[in-house]
């Protein structure tokens, strides 16, 4: 199945003429965009003009993936573990007619949500906690505990962006989360609801997973300042 890593491993191999490894800040799942990712690369030689590469790479890679810049990093530099933080952004469209140039970026939401009950049960998971009834976690016996710095829900216009940033997410948990709060934006769950949803422990206690194509990776920080933000 052809992936933007592989695109990206095989366009560097190429310019590098050796076998290149890269490390993303952030594992998407199918169908999920990035705007503000990351990537760690290995196999470079010595000397490297770093504009000509980022316009090579575009080139090989084509229209479906954009390099913003090149930077020469530490040896010790993970794209992924070196991360302060990550951001994502889910989006909703809402009203009687779907924007097309808006369905494959964005849920189609045909009744307003009601933001006020959906920013009040955020509330509930702003914070270090264990977040497994959201998720999955991909290695045998690690936790997942992390630190949900920033949960909010606004509306422009007719789309809705949940705005979630955190040290590190668990496998669809974001997804997880979002369809959590639509279902309390419809008025099927209470902002009460969330504690016990989290105390659970249990991925059955909370709502269903969102669709991917809603959502988008913004933004990856670090402590050299090298994240991007970028709107989606």
């Amino acid at each position: 199945m052809r992936t933007v890593q592989g695109d990206l491993e095989a366009a560097l191999s190429k310019l590098f003429d050796a076998d290149a490894v890269t490390v993303a800040a952030g594992r998407t799942d199918a169908g999920v965009h990035a705007l503000g990712q990351v990537v760690s690369a290995t196999g470079a030689p010595d000397r490297l003009d770093l504009d000509q590469a980022r316009d090579a790479i575009n080139v090989m890679c084509g229209p479906s993936i954009a390099v913003h810049f090149c930077r020469q990093a530490a040896d010790d530099f993970s794209a992924r573990f070196s991360a302060r933080s990550r951001t994502y952004v889910y989006a909703i469209c809402e009203g009687p007619i779907l924007n097309p140039f808006l369905a494959s970026t964005a849920l189609y939401h045909r009744e307003l949500l009601d933001l006020d009950v959906m920013n009040e049960a955020a509330g509930h998971l702003i914070g270090a906690h264990e977040f497994s009834s959201f998720g999955r976690i991909r290695e045998p016996g690690a936790t997942a505990q992390r630190n949900l710095f920033e949960l909010s829900a606004e509306r422009d216009g007719a789309v809705v962006r949940i705005r979630a940033r955190a040290n590190a997410f668990i496998q669809q948990m974001v997804r997880s989360v979002v369809g959590t709060l639509i279902q309390v934006g419809e008025g099927g769950r209470s902002p009460d609801d969330l504690p016990a949803i989290l105390a659970a422990k249990d991925r059955a206690a909370a709502g269903p997973v969102a669709p991917p194509h809603g959502l988008c990776l913004v933004a990856v920080e670090y402590d050299e300042g090298w994240g991007v933000p970028l709107q989606p």
